[in-house]
């Protein structure tokens, strides 16, 4: 039978649930020995959450084989997230066969990619008259419409959501001097000047004629706050839900990642601010385990080395609010299961603008205009005037007459414009790859039998990890005790009065296993103490005829399975 050809996704295009759900099914029919496609559970709306598993099906199942965790696109807007989850997509498919390093991926190892979490706040995001909401369409935390105030939408019919300018001597922000089109904060005790009241587009309910406050959005989930690790209520962390993975996107991966032990390190993918962060988000690097931050720093670093991104902690540099901690996936990943995790904010337009040492958070509170004025140019020789769009009367059926324009947020700044979204996309395969190869494996050193009697055999059996990292992943899995050692099982076969087991349990936990990783220089004053620490050997004494058959394996639950097969003789 011939096979379909393998699709040929558009990057510079976000997909809608249905193109994007055909797409992964093209991949899976195209691909079946390398790709499989299932639902992990339904959205609120009742759509399914995808997840593709990618690894060759010739040398084995999916979970016996250390694995990697990658998704995008929690938050509605945040397309481009979804957009590198299919470039890593067809990376490996397109890969496989032709690249030794990718064949090598999927021949040992499993990828999980979840490219879209969030299916019904994305689609609201790509409708025609688009909404900018955090998450879930859901209402929360209350059913009622709002009874007054200004509600966020598209008031002009021109698909996007803008600012609005109304002239009033009491407004915050003024025209810039450099260049008219650009709105400026007033200096301090600054007066006399042209001044104008700056408000998102959008419509009002009960207007006065003098108050005006901006609705927070009736979808008011935040999924990113919905995990169970440091989960807060509502008064003090706005979006996170009734209780721990209330809502079904993310019960869907929680289930998931707990029901796959295999999978030893994860990334999830947001926008904006062209960044790499890093664990943890609750705790300074001080109060981490040192061998944990020793690790994650050494792949951050990588990491920035292959994307250009820099890599940052979350505790010191990339917080709301200086007084205030942010908790999400990475806290639950790590801090709770033990695996490596990261969080990308894809895309800088400052960067793209050429602003350069800003802090990323910091720069929203406050920066120079000099900043606002190369981002204007950058709009206008790059973005064809679009990512700032220039003010334009219009009679508001509320407000009268203001001008509508400003930052497209949506589409300059949560998301690259269309023609840079897959060099954006590009920048992560070769360190998610790097990653997912550093992985535990376990291999088989050898399997022996010794005769001790005519019908009295002992069976060994050793085994080795292969990968970089140790066998449990972090010193955290092992304080969270959310892995085991090297569990070894002999397999004898039902009912026959023959064969029994002398000594040695039929199931029984070994020792954790190092990996290749290197702890220590050359020039270090104490060499390693156990050299072998990457291996473990178990035996087994059996009563069996000569010829006897018997299975034996070994298997941990983040470096995978080996099995095989001894003959007594």
């Amino acid at each position: 039978m011939t096979l379909p050809a393998t699709p040929t996704p558009r990057f510079d295009t976000f997909y809608k649930y249905d193109a994007l759900t055909r797409l992964l099914f093209d991949y899976a029919e195209s691909n079946p020995a390398i790709v499989s496609l299932q639902s992990i559970g339904k959205s609120y709306e009742g759509r399914d959450i995808w997840v593709v598993t990618l690894t060759n099906a010739a040398t084995g199942p999916d979970t016996d084989k250390p694995a990697f965790w990658t998704d995008g696109n929690i938050h509605a807007a945040e397309l481009t997230a979804s957009t590198a989850c299919l470039y890593y997509l067809h990376h490996l498919v397109t890969g496989y066969g032709d690249d030794p390093q990718i064949t090598h991926l999927l021949d040992t190892r499993t990828i999980y990619i979840c490219p879209r979490l969030n299916p019904d706040g994305a689609e609201l995001a790509l409708a025609d008259k688009p909404r900018h909401i955090r998450s879930s369409t859901r209402r929360y935390p209350f059913e009622e419409d709002p009874v007054d105030g200004l509600t966020m939408e598209d008031v002009d019919g021109d698909g996007r959501i803008l600012f609005m300018r109304i002239p009033d001597p009491h407004g915050a922000y003024k025209k810039s001097a450099q260049d008219p089109r650009l709105m400026v904060p007033r200096e301090p005790g600054e007066f006399g000047g042209e001044y104008y009241r700056l408000m998102p587009e959008g419509t009002l309910k009960h207007y006065d004629g003098l108050s005006v406050t901006v609705n927070k959005d009736s979808e008011g989930l935040d999924l990113n706050r919905n995990f169970p690790s440091g989960w807060r209520q509502e008064f003090e962390q706005v979006g996170a839900g009734a209780y721990p993975t209330s809502e079904p996107e993310v019960r869907a991966m929680v289930d998931f990642i707990v029901r796959h032990k295999n999978i030893g390190a994860a990334i999830s993918y947001h926008t904006h601010s062209g960044v790499i962060l890093r664990p943890m988000g609750t705790q300074s690097d001080d109060d981490m385990i040192p061998e944990d931050l020793w690790t994650i720093r050494r792949f951050s670093d990588i990491g920035a080395r292959l994307t250009g991104y820099p890599a940052i902690s979350i505790w010191h540099d990339f917080k709301y609010h200086p007084k205030e901690v942010i908790t999400g996936t990475q806290d639950w990943v790590y801090e709770h299961l033990g695996a490596l995790f990261w969080v990308v904010e894809i895309w800088s337009p400052n960067k793209e603008a050429g602003i350069e040492n800003y802090k990323w958070i910091d720069w929203f509170r406050e920066h120079p205009v000099e900043d606002d004025l190369k981002l204007l140019k950058w709009s206008d020789e790059h973005c064809e005037g679009q990512a700032h769009v220039d003010w334009k009367p219009f009679l508001h059926p509320q407000l009268g007459q203001v001008e509508i324009g400003g930052w497209d947020k949506m589409n300059f700044w949560r998301n690259p414009p269309a023609k840079l979204r897959e060099r954006e996309a590009a920048r992560f395969p070769a360190w998610m790859n790097q990653i997912a190869l550093s992985l535990p494996r376990l291999e088989l050193v050898r399997s022996e039998v010794r005769a001790l009697g005519p019908d009295t055999w002992r069976i060994r059996l050793a085994v080795a990890n292969a990968g970089y990292l140790p066998a449990y992943v972090s010193k955290r899995a092992l304080e969270r005790k959310v892995v085991r050692g090297v569990i070894f099982e002999i397999h004898l076969p039902e009912g026959d009065p023959h064969i029994t087991l002398v000594s040695g349990k039929e199931r029984e936990e070994g020792p954790q296993l190092e990996g290749h990783h290197v702890k220590m220089s050359l020039q270090a004053f104490l060499p390693t103490r156990d050299i072998t620490a990457d291996r473990a050997v178990h035996e087994w004494v059996v009563k069996a005829p000569k010829g006897t058959r018997i299975a034996v394996s070994a298997r941990a639950d983040r470096a995978g399975v080996v099995k095989t097969e001894v003959t007594l003789d």
